[in-house]
């Protein structure tokens, strides 16, 4: 199984629990909505709209906003649709990143999506085609440093290198060369932030449920003395369960 296929897999199992478990995607969404400034938009698309959380943001902003919301998960889509009936969004369950986009868009946007990318360089060509001239790119994605204490504590645990999903995720240099490619006025914010959990549990949980194992962790495969072992590690080395979390919040004018 490919790992865009274990990606669509594991967001549509788990769709019904992932507004329980995602305050810091709606963090990050609300945190990226304000980016967009006062510039109105009129033809929007929102690649990798899960359960309609940020989307529901973009109607609040631009009321009048033709919506076009994507998402790999068609269960998530079902959520999005029962949760934004009656608000003049067309949903769609596809592939952004390779997907036909026919339509000519003002903004195309993306809350915690860019990271699962297979290629990001070809995606943002795709996105800058189907802008208008003058159109706006807005998205935010997870960096590299994302759960890097879970990592530190799995190699503690095994006595080796272990890779987790956010290994892969590309830098904050790497995504300014890409979008620097296709876009002008380019600009990109980094912020870190740390979450405490109540458990190791309650972390793998949230994991697991909003998708950012991708197609690796889950939990799934550790047995219960794996967990209280790898929880104690856990505690001795930072105190807490914690959690750093690195987001990059990109935006870009199509460059002509």
């Amino acid at each position: 199984m490919s790992t865009k296929d274990a990606i669509k897999r594991n967001f549509s199992r788990y769709a019904a629990y992932y507004d329980a478990y995602s305050s810091v995607q709606d963090r990050v969404g609300l945190r990226l909505i304000s980016n967009a400034g006062t510039e109105e938009f009129e033809h929007i698309l929102d690649i990798g709209c899960g359960t309609g959380n940020y989307t529901r943001l973009l109607r609040d902003k631009y009321c009048c906003a033709m919506i076009m919301a994507v998402d790999i998960a068609r269960p998530m889509i079902k959520i999005a649709q029962h949760k934004l009936a009656n608000e003049n969004i067309e949903f769609a369950a596809a592939d952004a990143e390779t997907a036909a986009l026919d339509e000519n868009f003002d903004l195309i946007t993306s809350n915690a999506c860019f990271q699962w990318f297979n290629n990001p360089d070809k995606a943002l060509v795709r996105y800058k085609n189907a802008l208008r001239e003058g159109g706006t790119i807005l998205f935010s994605m997870f960096g590299p440093l994302t759960f890097r204490e879970l990592r530190q504590a799995l190699e503690e645990l095994y006595k080796k290198e272990v890779a987790i999903s956010s290994d892969a995720f590309i830098n904050a240099d790497r995504i300014s060369w890409i979008l620097e490619k296709s876009f002008m006025q380019v600009s990109i914010d980094d912020e870190i932030f740390k979450e405490t959990y109540s458990s190791l549990w309650e972390l793998l949980s949230t994991i697991k449920y909003t998708g950012t194992q991708g197609a690796g962790l889950n939990g799934r495969g550790f047995s219960k003395g794996r967990l209280t072992e790898l929880e104690k590690i856990y505690k001795e080395r930072f105190k807490d369960i914690t959690a750093t979390y690195q987001v990059f919040y990109c935006r870009g004018r199509r460059r002509d």
